[in-house]
């Protein structure tokens, strides 16, 4: 971090803290895939067509970009707990009502209030990292843990969301999300404390927020991070909406076989997040930010080969496992890198930062899918340009003399 941006609040935060925003930050994937496979029992509940039931979808992530955008620069004025607080409160009574929905019109409704309540813990859960971190490496750490705890929920609620439809029916879907919200609000009441005092808030208007979104704008390592994170999130996104169709009408895996895949490249990104915060102190975010990427580049190269040569899953299976495992170190050392250089603006780095990524992610889940189910050459396509653009992002964001550089000594 340089000076101008030394933490405001390095008192270290508590791993019961860590843990209520590491929930906080999951609740909204998981709101977004989880209920994925009951798509079509919503559909016929519902009497909606196949438009309408994509647009909960929509809505949702419409309203959760736009929340993270409107939250995080309040969050500057105001402070973090109550603006966390009241959002969290409106996506428990917006999940809850769900539950009930009669028909796709207030379903489409609510799920746009869920997404907008939603969007303030994910992007006040970063803030909160940066407000309490004492340097860019004990950032990084804590954005390592964060994402081990909560990075799971985009990649394993589609096989969660399946066993809930199966047996209990798509309602059971938003009761546990609102359920999962209850327990983030309680854990907020309880263990979160306010984290950006009163004399570090900001006190203008609209005029300052725009003052402070062309600030950020004009920092190039800012810049360079953010998209890093963005083009990263894209990736994982492609792999997530393509590799049903991938696995199972390409490779020829069986609906057991595909989950135990996916469950084990699930679990090569949080091994991957495991190994960065443990290295962090010692060898530095932006060194390991720049392994990540460059091992990921590597590995999507070999998946776009293996799709042009038409490899069998001997060859593809392990370079779509090599392409994953590291997302997790670069996303959360990239994060950490981004959000500290504003400190003193962190709820609107935040915000910027979140709401790149689920753009980016949603435009790459419809991209992915234009060759159908029995071509998967656009996720390759998506993958080797979101991957360029990442390490391109980088490359521009770190100055020469800093890109390995490793710390003198790492932060406890």
């Amino acid at each position: 971090m340089n000076p101008s941006t030394t933490p405001i609040n390095s008192k270290p935060l508590a791993l019961y803290s860590i843990l209520v925003l590491a929930l906080l930050s999951a609740v909204a994937p998981l709101a977004t895939d989880m209920y994925l496979p009951g798509f079509p029992l919503i559909s016929r509940d519902l009497g909606a067509s196949a438009a309408q039931i994509q647009m909960t979808l929509t809505s949702f992530l419409v309203a959760l970009a736009i929340g993270q955008l409107l939250i995080g620069p309040l969050s500057d004025r105001y402070g973090r707990r109550k603006p966390l607080i009241i959002g969290t409160s409106l996506a428990i009574v917006a999940g809850a009502l769900c539950i009930v929905a009669t028909d796709i019109h207030t379903l489409i409704a609510l799920r746009a209030l869920q997404g907008l309540g939603g969007a303030a813990g994910v992007v006040l859960a970063r803030a909160i990292i940066t407000d309490s971190s004492a340097d860019e490496i004990a950032s990084a750490r804590l954005f390592q843990l964060m994402m081990i705890i909560g990075g799971l929920a985009p990649v394993l609620a589609p096989i969660v969301g399946t066993g809930i439809v199966t047996f209990a029916g798509w309602r059971a879907i938003f009761a546990l999300i609102a359920l999962l919200s209850v327990i983030s609000l309680v854990g907020v009441f309880f263990l979160i404390k306010e984290s950006l005092p009163q004399e570090q808030r900001t006190s203008g208007g609209v005029t300052e927020l725009w003052t402070n979104i062309r600030s950020l704008a004009h920092n190039r390592s800012y810049v360079g991070y953010t998209l890093t994170t963005g083009f990263t999130f894209m990736v994982l996104f492609s792999y997530i909406a393509s590799s049903p169709f991938v696995y199972q009408n390409i490779l020829g895996f069986s609906p057991t076989a595909y989950s135990i895949a996916f469950g084990i490249n699930a679990s090569a990104m949080i091994l991957g997040g495991v190994l960065s915060a443990w290295l962090v102190g010692t060898v530095g975010p932006r060194r390991l930010t720049t392994y990540g990427l460059a091992i990921m580049q590597a590995s999507i190269i070999l998946v776009f080969i293996c799709v042009l040569a038409g490899a069998g899953p001997m060859i593809m299976a392990p370079a779509i496992f090599m392409t994953v495992a590291p997302i997790g170190m670069v996303l959360g050392n990239a994060s950490a890198l981004a959000i500290g250089q504003a400190t003193h603006n962190a709820g609107t780095a935040s915000a910027l930062l979140g709401a790149l990524q689920f753009t980016l992610g949603g435009i790459a889940s419809p991209l992915v899918g234009l060759g159908g189910k029995y071509d998967a050459l656009p996720m390759a396509l998506v993958m080797v340009t979101a991957g360029l653009l990442a390490l391109t992002s980088f490359a521009l964001a770190t100055p020469r003399n800093e890109t390995l550089q490793t710390p003198v000594k790492a932060s406890s």
